[in-house]
Formats: C-alpha cells, sequence, structure tokens
C-alpha cells in the first residue's frame, strides 16, 4: 500500500514512520520518500490500523 503522509519532510520524521509502522507489523517492508512525502508499505496490517498508529506518532497519513 502507498501512503501519503504531509508531515514526513525528512530523515528523521521517515524513520519516526518507519517506528511507528513496525510497532504494528515487526515484518512490514517499508520504503520512505520525505522528498514526496510518501511511504510505501508491504504488510499484514490493514491501512486503518496503520493510519492509527501514524497519527499517535503524529503523522497523519492518507491512502493513496
Amino acid at each position: 500500500m502507498e501512503l501519503k503522509i504531509e508531515n514526513m519532510t525528512c530523515g528523521g520524521c521517515a524513520r519516526s514512520v518507519t517506528k511507528a509502522i513496525q510497532s504494528v507489523d515487526p515484518d512490514a517492508r517499508v520504503e520512505t520518500n520525505p522528498a514526496a512525502r510518501v511511504v510505501k508499505v508491504e504488510t499484514t496490517a490493514t491501512t486503518a490500523a496503520l493510519q492509527q498508529v501514524l497519527d499517535e506518532a503524529g503523522y497523519p497519513a492518507v491512502a493513496n
């Protein structure tokens, strides 16, 4: 799945986003692109679960 995260603007943000996603699914494959503010995720978790944990981390996400 691909998520748009407007608040992800740097490498530090990308690490926080990755950590939040992997707190839901430790085996998730996460590819971040802070310049485009997009994250691609291969996961067994639902979009809703990822959006909730990202909201809690301060990185609200919209499914692309």
